[in-house]
């Protein structure tokens, strides 16, 4: 596999204008593709977590950005096109608030709208296009690098643990902890994988599964609080987790459950790698105490497939995201190669 048309699905393109998206949160019920229009749009799909995973949520408000673009075409006086524009990138980085993709994406395109003040309206719109459509693609480059890197530290006939989605879901495409597993696989190693079902909304389980499902891989399931035991009794030999933002130390915000994980890791011994781009990291960001952790409303608690499971009115902590500490990850496994035991002058390093 080397690159997002060589999947057995995908997760968005930009055609005729509009964004077509997987929804996921059918998934894996029904596989259905939504046509969105305008970057209001793409902001509800983001807020529903019809699309989820910090690198696609990313791509999607680069998308978003290109419609904005298209929806202002006839505005010729730059200042006010510039003024409506900025509607949009408030609307959409006010959509979640810790996938520092997200931000990323958005500095990206705004300094490249920036740039062409000096030409049509018209033109403005396509030179945005061909920028988030250069978001994509290079993600799809950037997985596939992890993919190459993190293969070298899984071994043959390797059980590996993940959590949440971080394949092609959330992703362009390949994925970046799964595609490290499709890395390796494609090396010819035999990998099997457990994935955690990661309530409340069991990404791992109605995700993750699917996509592993769909392209022959070995995957089996298990609950959350069922991890420890899996470790000791299946002989899990490393746990793969994606990210959805890096402080410059390490630190790193995950979808909760990753730091449960860690700790196990950690106490039995066995490797815990994080895998994520170098757009998962803020520099900006000096470590996990000062990352904003998304909390999301208590239906995703109290409701489990449409019915209620706890009694009325009890109270909910529903954090999105966990923090994991520098010391419990093993190595950070990004595009430009393996940071073991990361700490701030490592991933300093990244960026030079």
């Amino acid at each position: 596999m080397c690159g997002q048309e060589k999947m057995s699905f995908f997760t968005v393109r930009f055609k005729n204008n509009k964004v077509i998206l997987l929804d996921q949160r059918l998934l894996p019920e029904k596989e259905r593709y939504l046509e969105l229009r305008t970057y209001q749009e793409v902001a509800k799909a983001i807020e529903e977590m019809a699309v989820r995973g910090a690198p696609l949520i990313g791509i999607c408000a680069g998308f978003g950005l290109a419609l904005a673009g298209l929806a202002l075409r006839k505005i010729k006086d730059p200042e006010k096109w510039w003024k409506e524009f900025e509607k949009a990138f408030a609307r959409l980085a006010g959509t979640r608030p810790t996938a520092v993709n997200l931000f990323w994406a958005i500095a990206r395109m705004k300094k490249k709208a920036s740039s062409l003040l000096g030409i049509s309206a018209q033109q403005r719109a396509i030179e945005l296009i061909k920028e988030a459509e250069a978001i994509l693609k290079q993600d799809l480059i950037v997985n596939h690098k992890i993919g190459e890197y993190g293969a070298s530290l899984i071994e043959d006939g390797d059980l590996v643990l993940t959590h949440c989605n971080a394949g092609a879901l959330a992703t362009g495409g390949y994925g970046t902890a799964l595609g490290v597993i499709r890395s390796a696989i494609a090396q010819g190693k035999k990998i099997k994988v457990l994935s955690d079902e990661t309530r409340p909304v069991c990404q791992g389980a109605r995700l993750t599964c699917w996509e592993l499902t769909k392209d022959k891989i070995p995957v089996r399931l298990i609950c959350d609080d069922m991890a420890g035991w899996a470790i000791k009794n299946l002989g899990v030999k490393k746990i793969l987790v994606g990210a959805d933002r890096i402080a410059r130390n390490g630190d790193t915000a995950n979808k909760i459950g990753t730091y449960s994980l860690a700790v196990l890791a950690k106490h039995h011994k066995i490797p815990f790698y994080v895998c994520a781009p170098l757009s998962t990291i803020d520099l900006s960001c000096p470590s996990g105490d000062k990352i904003p952790v998304e909390e999301r409303k208590k239906e995703e608690v109290i409701k489990f497939g449409g019915k209620k499971i706890a009694p009325k009115g009890i109270g909910v902590w529903n954090p999105a995201f966990d923090i994991t500490p520098a010391y419990l990850i093993s190595a950070i496994i990004t595009e430009k190669g393996i940071v073991k035991k990361p700490n701030q002058a490592k991933i300093k390093a990244l960026f030079r």
